[in-house]
């Protein structure tokens, strides 16, 4: 793992290729972004920090998780999943994309999604970011009251039936905590998380919002 903003992007694309020299992944956390992108005076957007970690190397960073407790507008992150992920990004002003932009070959970084999450934010993240990003769960693996191992087990449960009814045509948004309780009902893991984190949710206001 390295930290590119406070590391440097010298430093971290040193790294990079060290990485892809010796068949390593590298995890990019974003520490200290907070003072340069959500700073409306002078400050410089995340989707810029984002092209430009691209361009400098890494396999995924956490780029916004939407739900939960670490903040994030939707279509905002959106964009910012755009610019990290995609080949060829059409202009999209709703997400911040003023622009087309085509990455032809350079490879994409994953998207992360972290913090505060658990079982049933399943539903939501799988909604939000598709089958294609990474998935973080700290407190929310370790807190099962099994054990870490069942706590891993729960998440994939709730993952894989979300993957599967969003394939088979369900609506997530919609159907999500309905769609997490049916598939506890055979996985007593799941069960056992869902009954430890309940429905908890985070309502507050986003700081990073387009401009006007």
């Amino acid at each position: 793992m390295h930290d590119y903003l406070t590391g440097g992007f010298t430093a971290n694309t040193s790294l990079a290729h060290y990485c892809r020299d010796n068949g390593l992944l590298l995890h990019i956390h974003r520490a200290m972004h907070a003072v340069i992108d959500r700073q409306k005076n002078h400050g410089m957007n995340f989707r810029v920090l984002a092209k430009a970690l691209r361009m400098s190397g890494g396999d995924h960073i956490h780029a916004g998780t939407v739900v939960s407790k670490l903040e994030g507008e939707r279509d905002i992150t959106l964009g910012f999943v755009d610019l990290l992920r995609d080949d060829f990004v059409e202009q999209d002003r709703s997400r911040g994309i003023y622009f087309t932009q085509d990455w032809v070959s350079l490879p994409g970084v994953l998207p992360v999604a972290s913090g505060g999450i658990h079982v049933w934010h399943m539903p939501a993240l799988t909604e939000i970011f598709g089958d294609n990003f990474v998935l973080q769960f700290g407190g929310g693996t370790l807190g099962h009251p099994w054990d870490n191992a069942l706590g891993a087990v729960a998440n994939r449960v709730a993952l894989e039936a979300c993957v599967k009814d969003c394939n088979e045509g369900h609506d997530l948004a919609r159907e999500g905590n309905e769609i997490i309780r049916e598939a506890s009902k055979w996985s007593p893991e799941l069960a056992a998380a869902c009954d430890v984190w309940k429905e908890i949710v985070f309502n507050f206001a986003a700081v990073d919002v387009l401009d006007k």
